[in-house]
This record gives C-alpha cells, structure tokens and sequence, in this order.
C-alpha cells in the first residue's frame, strides 16, 4: 500500500457544522451557564452561528469553525471543567454555497408546495 502524502490534502474551504458541547464532572445538572460563555465565544468569533434546544449550528471557514470549538473545549477547561465532550455533524460541498439557513428555506419552500 503506498503512503499518503497528507501535506498535499486540504480541507475543504466552507463547512457548516453542528456540534453540542457537554461538560463532565460538574456540580449541576444544568449547563446552561457553559452554554452561555460558549455563546459569547461564537459572537465574538464573528462567525454565523445560531443556538438550538440541543446545540448551536456554526458555519464558516473550515479550519475557522474546528478552531472556535476547539476553543470552546479550552475556555472551559481554563475554567476548571476537567472533561469537555462534544458531538458534532460537519457537512460541506464544493458545487454551490450554502448556509444552514438556505438549507431550512429549501425544505421550507418544498413544504409550502412551491
């Protein structure tokens, strides 16, 4: 099997990602004040960004969208949360441009019978 040269290899340049952040081992049921801070991190990261009942979808730059959940996992753990999981959905394409909103407007329209 010959070997993979994975310099060469790019990401792909927009994603639209949807991940849920979880921490462990702390005090309370609620994670509402992590989820919080997670949001403020989103804002300030000047990415599209919209947060849900069970997570928040981010959309951007590849490498933009992995580092601020990869700063997210680090901001709680500068904060003492010992163990940050997290599950996350990317998609991406190549052929057009699209946003988690015109993805909703599609099925949207299909539902009004348009």
């Amino acid at each position: 099997m010959s070997q993979i040269d994975i310099s060469t290899i790019k990401t792909p340049p927009q994603c639209c990602a949807d991940f849920c952040l979880i921490p462990m081992g702390i005090d309370s049921a609620s994670v509402s004040p992590f989820i919080a801070q997670v949001q403020t991190l989103l804002k300030a990261s000047g990415l599209q960004y919209s947060m849900h009942a069970n997570g928040t979808t981010v959309e951007g730059p590849w490498d933009e969208v992995m580092k601020v959940i990869g700063q997210a996992h680090g901001m709680l753990h500068d904060q003492g949360t010992v163990r940050v999981h997290t599950d996350i959905r990317v998609g991406s394409r190549t052929d057009k441009h699209e946003t988690a909103r015109s993805k909703v407007a599609s099925v949207e329209k299909i539902l009004s019978g348009q």
